[in-house]
């Protein structure tokens, strides 16, 4: 995606897309962030990557993240810090063991 030959409306229009989409499936998809899944803009650098080499879903949740994808590849990470705020903050994606050594995610 090029950014450069989008207009400001279009790119908030974008960014707003952007906040409202959540990963309906995979690792971090509603069944292990439920209800919906993580927003788009936390995914991992890494889990991007990893779309980017292989292929992103078609539609307009592959273009979507592809835009998370480009921006955050080029280090523009806190453009989402307003939509991170809004929703209380960054959504931690690290898991921890309990005492009974299960994995459970740090907001648990």
């Amino acid at each position: 995606m090029i950014f450069s030959e989008m207009d400001r409306e279009e790119f908030r229009d974008l960014l707003g897309d952007i906040g409202n989409y959540h990963m309906p499936f995979g690792k971090f998809g509603p069944k292990e962030f439920p209800p919906n899944g993580l927003p788009l803009y936390e995914l991992p650098p890494e889990y991007l990557a990893w779309f980017a080499e292989r292929g992103f879903p078609n539609g307009h949740l592959g273009e979507l993240m592809e835009a998370v994808w480009g921006i955050k590849e080029v280090g523009m990470d806190q453009i989402f810090d307003p939509m991170r705020e809004a929703r209380g903050g960054r959504v931690s994606i690290r898991k921890r063991k309990n005492k009974r050594g299960d994995h459970t995610r740090f907001d648990d």
